[in-house]
């Protein structure tokens, strides 16, 4: 017996050491990083959990690109400004592919414009940034309908009367009519059930972004669907939109406006009609539900998160609140509205927007990229199929680049006249071909929305609290945690 557990052992730790051995020649070219272990890769070495500095601490060992990896799947991390703008404009198509992460597959099931890649990608997102262009964006037509949303959530708030609330729910029901207006044509009733049965499905998706569940599902993707747990109900959520969205596409072919296009279906429905004969095309209801998803999961917790953060830095810093309510109460009588173009009056405003961005960037990470062959970057082989992760929090607190990188300075973006300044280390939106479609969107949204509710209410602390919290719950979104404060209003 003890022969038999000698030689068990001893096999046993040649196998270790081989294994050992294996993983050294494998990552001998790759950029540094902990010994993979078997099923968890290097999971064992950062944690299962996200924390603030998940990915910028590893830097301090390994430098600006090191390698992770998630079970089996290789991870190469890019961190600082220099080094992304570097490596994502040396590679701009070598590292264009979306990653291919077990449950976003699953969700995204390799269509639409957020998760598919290669031809179908650059279909979908020529559709879509050509419809938006059509729509309006950028010009008053989509200005005027945020404007008039923007009026609503100013009356919503003014039903508080002074006291306590959670802005949250006002705030998601408007930035999430805008996209129901961009996709379907028309707005809904916040008390609509559908409506608020398609914010919550979103809600659950994103909640269930980046927890353990999530991790385990990308390390064990097999065994994983087999058993209940929240992942079934993110699956089930995002059969939820999708459903929502072919409803709405039924009717709207019903409804035949191809001649006019009024939102985004038509405008689809005329690309798959031009393209009936087209062999290649990609332009089919299954994409175009998926580019409907795509809006909402993009286009929503993503405006309420920058949203919600605003208010709660300007609640907390009174000085820098009232300087923008002055700038716009000095720049427009109250019966002027403001639209986009109005920024370059309001040079203090905007760089308050941008620094609110850059401070509490609404995400841990940007969304992973996937290497499309082998590459050697910096003498580093990077096999094909690797995912490539673009810090882009690491850049918009880069202490190489920022002035004071952790603090709300609204100077970041002035010039020594007080004049605002653009900064190429600005990168919310992301870098490269995959950079957001909604970008343009969400910068009118934001604008608009904040200038409206500063020339309406002074937002004030609940009697009692001290400050807000600015500490984020961590998870792929970057939320703040949940809070109230008073809508003061200015005017009587």
């Amino acid at each position: 017996m003890i022969a038999v557990g000698t030689i068990l052992f001893v096999l046993l730790l040649a196998l270790l050491i081989l294994f050992f051995l294996r993983q050294l020649w494998i990552q001998r070219h790759l950029p540094p990083g902990p010994l993979a272990l078997p099923l968890i890769g290097t999971l064992w070495a950062y944690g299962l959990w996200f924390r603030e500095d998940y990915f910028r601490k590893p830097v301090k060992r390994y430098g600006n690109i090191y390698t992770m990896s998630v079970g089996p799947q290789l991870l190469v991390v890019l961190s600082g400004f220099k080094t992304v703008k570097e490596v994502m404009t040396s590679f701009p198509e070598e590292f264009s592919d979306r990653s291919e992460d077990a449950f976003m597959t699953a969700l995204g099931k390799k269509m639409g414009i957020v998760f598919s890649n290669g031809h179908i990608w650059k279909e979908q997102r020529h559709i879509g940034i050509t419809s938006l262009r059509k729509l309006g964006l950028g010009k008053k037509s989509i200005e005027h309908q945020i404007e008039d949303t923007a009026q609503t959530l100013v009356e919503t708030f003014k039903k508080t009367k002074g006291k306590p609330f959670d802005p949250s729910i006002p705030v998601i029901n408007a930035v999430s009519n805008i996209i129901c207006a961009l996709s379907f044509g028309h707005q809904f009733a916040p008390e609509d059930e559908s409506f608020q049965k398609l914010i919550q499905a979103i809600e659950i998706i994103v909640k269930f972004t980046g927890s353990f569940f999530h991790m385990m599902f990308v390390v064990f993707p097999r065994l994983i669907s087999y058993f209940p747990g929240p992942h079934k109900k993110a699956l089930a959520a995002m059969e939820l939109i999708v459903l929502f969205a072919k409803q709405k596409i039924e009717k709207h072919k019903e409804s035949s406006s191809l001649h006019e296009p009024q939102d985004f279906i038509d405008h689809y429905l005329l690309q798959m009609e031009k393209s009936r004969n087209d062999p290649n095309s990609t332009y089919n209801e299954e994409n175009l539900a998926q580019c409907i998803v795509d809006f909402f999961a993009a286009g929503t917790q993503t405006t309420l998160t920058t949203l919600m953060w605003a208010l709660l830095l300007l609640t907390n810093h009174p000085d820098i609140q009232e300087k923008v309510q002055k700038e716009i109460e000095e720049a427009f009588s109250s019966s002027v509205s403001i639209f986009y173009q109005d920024r370059k009056k309001l040079p203090y405003t905007n760089a308050v927007i941008h620094e609110i961005q850059r401070l509490k960037y609404i995400l841990l990470f940007g969304l992973p990229r996937q290497s499309t062959k082998d590459v050697t970057m910096k003498s580093y082989h990077i096999p094909k199929r690797t995912m490539i992760l673009a810090d882009l929090r690491s850049v918009l607190l880069d202490p190489e680049q920022w002035e004071t990188p952790e603090e709300f300075n609204p100077n970041h973006f002035l010039d020594k006249d007080g004049k605002f300044m653009e900064r190429e280390e600005f990168l919310p939106f992301g870098i490269g071909e995959r950079i957001c479609v909604g970008e343009q969107l969400a910068r009118i949204e934001i604008f608009i929305f904040l200038t409206n509710l500063l020339r309406a209410f002074s937002f004030r602390l609940p009697e009692g609290v001290k400050e807000l919290i600015e500490t984020p719950i961590v998870k792929v979104s970057m939320k703040p945690h949940p809070y109230k404060l008073c809508a003061i209003p200015t005017t009587a």
